[in-house]
């Protein structure tokens, strides 16, 4: 049977095929993907190390007989770490070090077993503490849309291999919107599970008071949650332990969705925030798609959602984490890191985690914890004084992707208030645990994708999956092609 010799725009799971029924090997699959890299990614900078040897080894080898065997992954510079590898988490100091992780992560080893083939690393933020990827070590990725604008952040680079075709799916990670924000601004799917759905082990229990998750971003609902489903593993001694799913999110796929009762978001998150009438518009055609599929929509806002005692203790978790981060890789290099070797937001996080006390540091996470349970009776049943929402609909982000430099054009005493205004919906989930997903239901008149939010109760992957599978069918993205691809 001949080979099927142009693979750019098929999804993981049609490549696994492929190699499954003998028209292309992996060593194909790594070949083409490596070509797509060395052409596009210079106009790119998504891809910042490669391992194109190792990768044609890996491919060459006896690979695990996994769900994705043979498929080209790229990871994202930060987390997922691979024994004897570099991680730099966007920094300029560990890449001169040439530092390498001694233990492999435990979502590495899931990769490896799902049988996908490591490609390289991907573009990120200095230490991932922002929303968009323009670090001083790597430079900024270019979004393939529009390469001028922002790609999101921290999964900037993974979100922009994805889109421009070069890989058919990538690592991820978020801790504040980190993969639905590229998604949104890059035409992807980006779905953040449910909090310890994906194991951090065995280096970090949680971060960020547990904010942070694993995941990917795809092209299509099908890769998405197959690729959780192989994944979404956890490992003995976790903090947290994510509520199991009734069967593989897989064959949440194409399943009947039942009457769902989804609110739509019915509040002006305010002035100190960006509202873009393209988002809003965003949100209307996803709750008339939503409507046409069966869904009873009207307007709903979980309490708390805006309110602004939640800004400041989650940024104290992120500072404290920070300050820690750093002063692990100190100890690791043996030698002190200068402000001067960190981006000035990372330096104040920094400060701000030096001086900051256990008590300050454990009354943040116990008033993030009230609010948290104020937000969850959106979800609840009425039996525990709950709203009884499925979903929730919201946008993704404020506004459409940014220029690039936008959020420091201001000056660095600026650029977190810039930060703040640009993500008024994401953050909130990272810290209640629970899942929410970007979709790509709607571009610009300037062809630039604009994303839409749902997020689900506590545990409820199967919900957003379902959904989401069915408006893929009702509004397709799969044929969308940005300026910039393979």
């Amino acid at each position: 049977m001949p080979r099927v010799t142009d693979t750019t725009w098929l999804d993981a799971t049609a490549q696994a095929a492929l190699v499954r029924s003998g028209e292309a090997s992996p060593a194909e699959l790594v070949e083409d993907a490596i070509e797509r890299i060395e052409r596009v990614n210079p106009q790119l900078n998504a891809v910042v190390r490669d391992r194109f040897e190792q990768a044609r080894k890996d491919a060459a080898g006896d690979l695990p007989d996994g769900p994705f065997r043979g498929v080209p992954l790229l990871l994202k510079d930060l987390g997922c770490h691979l024994a004897g590898e570099a991680t730099h988490y966007g920094t300029s100091f560990l890449r001169e070090a040439s530092w390498c992780w001694p233990t492999e992560s435990y979502l590495a080893r899931h990769f490896r077993s799902a049988g996908f083939v490591f490609l390289g690393r991907t573009n990120v933020p200095e230490f991932g503490t922002t929303v968009t990827t323009e670090s001083a070590a790597n430079g900024p990725a270019r979004n393939p849309y529009d390469v001028g604008r922002s790609t999101g952040g921290s999964s900037g680079g993974s979100a922009a291999a994805v889109a421009a075709g070069l890989v058919p799916v990538a690592h991820a990670n978020d801790g504040g919107g980190s993969i639905r924000i590229p998604a949104s601004e890059c035409g992807l799917v980006g779905l953040k599970p449910t909090r310890a759905r994906v194991s951090q082990g065995p280096d970090v229990g949680e971060s960020w008071a547990g904010a942070t998750i694993d995941g990917v971003v795809s092209r299509s609902v099908r890769d998405t949650a197959a690729v959780l489903d192989a994944i979404a593993r956890p490992m003995p001694g976790d903090p947290y332990l994510a509520p199991p799913l009734a069967r593989p999110l897989a064959e949440e796929v194409g399943a009947p969705l039942g009457r769902l009762r989804v609110g739509v978001l019915d509040t002006d998150p305010g002035e100190a925030y960006l509202d873009d009438p393209e988002c809003r518009l965003a949100v209307q055609h996803a709750g008339r798609l939503l409507e046409q599929l069966g869904c009873s929509v009207e307007p709903g806002t979980p309490d708390g959602m805006f309110d602004p005692t939640f800004g400041r203790p989650f940024a104290t978790t992120i500072a404290g984490d920070t300050s820690l981060t750093i002063s692990a890789l100190e100890r690791v290099l043996g030698r002190p890191v200068r402000d001067d070797e960190l981006e000035p937001r990372n330096a104040r996080y920094r400060a701000i985690g030096r001086k900051m006390t256990a008590e300050e540091y454990l009354g943040a996470r116990h008033v993030l914890g009230g609010w948290a349970r104020r937000m969850a009776r959106f979800w609840a049943p009425a039996d525990l004084d709950g709203q009884g929402f499925d979903l929730l609909l919201t946008p993704t982000l404020g506004a459409p992707p940014p220029e690039l430099g936008w959020f420091s054009a201001a000056g660095s005493e600026q650029e977190g208030r810039r930060i703040n205004s640009f993500v008024p919906y994401t953050a909130q989930f990272n810290v209640t645990g629970q899942p929410a997903i970007s979709l790509p239901l709607h571009w610009t008149g300037e062809g630039l994708p604009v994303g839409v939010q749902l997020v689900a109760g506590y545990g409820r992957e199967d919900v957003l999956v379902r959904v989401a599978a069915a408006l893929e069918q009702a509004a397709p993205w799969a044929d969308r092609r940005p300026v910039v691809s393979a």
